[in-house]
């Protein structure tokens, strides 16, 4: 098993997630909040039972779409996709054509939109895909796409409210812009005390024992790659703020600059 790995500057007192954690091997970093249908890290459990509540004043109804994913899981997702069982999706959100595609392009197309198992933020049990469900009318679903909370979509006040208050609750949103990698994601929030340390201890070489031995459609054209594909589609995220680093409407201490991804 891997060393614990603690970043200059990260809270005391907070448990820091290991090797099988990282990575998604295992559940025990997580606890299952049955009443909100989602699965977290204890932390961020905490901090989103208190954004819902703050939400609530506001007339939203968080919900969370998407939470804690094991290495299991993330694997099928991937494996489906590279071999046509899922919808694999251009920039625009177009279906592709994989029977045109190269295994490599078949690659870039799926890290676009889904992460290697072993490098999903969602192991960590800190990300939490959200909706407001008081915004969808009666059998209405979301489809967790960036028009959705644009100026003209469904999730406009959400996207708003979020933007002014996540930061208080430790949230922060890693996936705000396109920066080369990982397309825009405005629905997915990430709980920043414990995401900021377990990004820092997610390396490329990390990543490399997390997939050996595994079945990985793809792999060919996965590993010649891979330490591009951590620094572009992993390591390419937005840095959190200082305010969302120190929770302050939950009471955490503040914590230095230095804990924070580059």
């Amino acid at each position: 098993m891997m060393p614990h790995v603690r970043p200059q500057g990260y809270l005391q007192g907070m448990d820091l997630l290991d090797f099988e954690q990282l990575t998604g091997r295992t559940r025990s970093h997580v606890r299952e909040l049955n009443e909100l249908q989602c699965t977290l890290h204890p932390q961020a459990a905490q901090a989103f039972v208190a954004l819902r509540a703050a939400a609530a004043t506001a007339g939203l109804d968080l919900a969370a779409a998407s939470s804690f994913r094991d290495f299991g899981r993330q694997l099928l997702i991937w494996n489906e996709k590279y071999r046509g069982r899922r919808p694999l999706l251009d920039l625009a959100g177009a279906p592709l054509d994989i029977s045109e595609m190269s295994a490599a392009e078949i690659v870039r197309a799926i890290l676009h939109w889904s992460a290697l198992p072993g490098a999903s933020r969602h192991h960590w049990g800190t990300e939490i895909d959200v909706i407001d469900r008081a915004a969808l009318g009666p059998g209405q679903h979301a489809q967790l796409i960036p028009a959705e909370y644009g100026a003209e979509g469904v999730f406009r006040q959400l996207d708003q409210w979020l933007t002014e208050h996540a930061a208080g609750f430790g949230f922060f949103r890693p996936y705000d812009r396109d920066r080369g990698g990982v397309q825009p994601e405005p629905w997915h929030l990430s709980f920043a005390p414990v995401s900021a340390a377990a990004l820092t201890a997610l390396t490329a070489e990390v990543l490399a024992q997390a997939l050996t031995g595994v079945d990985l459609a793809g792999a060919e054209a996965v590993w010649p790659q891979l330490a591009e594909i951590h620094e572009r589609y992993v390591r390419a995220v937005a840095a959190p703020s200082k305010l969302a680093l120190a929770a302050p409407r939950l009471g955490m201490k503040r914590v230095s600059p230095a804990a924070r991804p580059s």
